[in-house]
């Protein structure tokens, strides 16, 4: 005249009869009357869900499919099984929404560099909405946010172009360092070669000007022999030349016949 009905283990079970709901009974075993009764068992578990890719539009109007996977778990029974035909994909409309608003505030780049935010946001978002459901969202996780294959084909140039834009950059900077370095360089050997030049004619000049007070030093120490004495010298030295006219001074005339030098050149003369 009964049937029995186990209800399991972190389950919760639905009285009805003929058809209208009654009461909740808890996991364990239930007597019901067949025909005008059943118990519908609901399972409270948390249980997981992965919605499939679908469009979703940044704010820059690029095209990206986005992949989210999210655990929920029964906290009405009653709610989750008549208020709602159903509450699963009701859940799972309401989180899409939710994620096409948050993702339609961000730019492209925005919206692929900030994925643990827009979690954190879409949580914040649904909270205790799905709660009307008989359903409570413990986590939801975006899985992945994928560009068309047109935008990922032109990130990759604009990608590309960056690294070549940035190698030219460094290879430009590179050859200016490099010929900084060769233009000091040479700077510098050149100051230095100048540097050594003017050391070397100041040493020259030093030297030189060394010398001649030298020899002034010894010309004042001189009497007026010595000058004669270069005087006959200079004579001997005309004398074995093929010179022929000698300018001499007034007072050297006196002396002509003085300096034997001069004999011989008169000698040389009338020969």
């Amino acid at each position: 005249m009964f049937g029995v009905k186990i209800v399991q283990q972190n389950c919760q079970g639905l009285v009805e009869t003929l058809g209208k709901y009654r009461r909740n009974v808890e996991a364990g075993l239930h007597f019901y009357i067949p025909l005008a009764q059943r118990i519908r068992s609901v399972n409270l578990a948390m249980r997981p869900l992965q919605l499939s890719q679908y469009s979703v539009i940044t704010k820059d109007n690029a095209d990206i499919k986005a992949s989210v996977t999210l655990n929920y778990h029964v906290t009405d029974a009653q709610k989750y099984t008549y208020e709602n035909t159903d509450s699963v994909e009701s859940m799972a409309q309401l989180v899409r929404g939710h994620l096409r608003d948050i993702i339609g505030r961000l730019d492209l780049t925005d919206a692929l560099g900030s994925t643990s935010k827009i979690n954190a946001d879409l949580a914040a978002a649904i909270g205790d909405l799905t709660n009307v459901y008989g359903i409570n969202v413990d986590r939801v996780n975006i899985d992945e946010l994928t560009p068309s294959t047109a935008i990922q084909e032109a990130m990759d140039k604009q990608l590309t172009a960056d690294r070549e834009r940035i190698a030219t950059i460094a290879k430009a900077q590179g050859q200016a360092q490099n010929i900084k370095l060769t233009t000091d360089a040479q700077n510098r050997a050149l100051i230095e070669t100048a540097q050594a030049q003017a050391q070397a004619t100041k040493t020259r000049a030093d030297a030189e000007s060394y010398r001649i007070n030298k020899i002034q030093d010894s010309l004042r120490d001189v009497n007026g022999n010595y000058f004669k004495d270069q005087s006959i010298h200079a004579f001997e030295g005309l004398a074995n030349s093929n010179t022929n006219l000698v300018v001499l001074s007034k007072d050297e005339m006196t002396t002509l016949g003085q300096v034997p030098v001069i004999k011989k050149m008169l000698d040389q003369e009338s020969k």
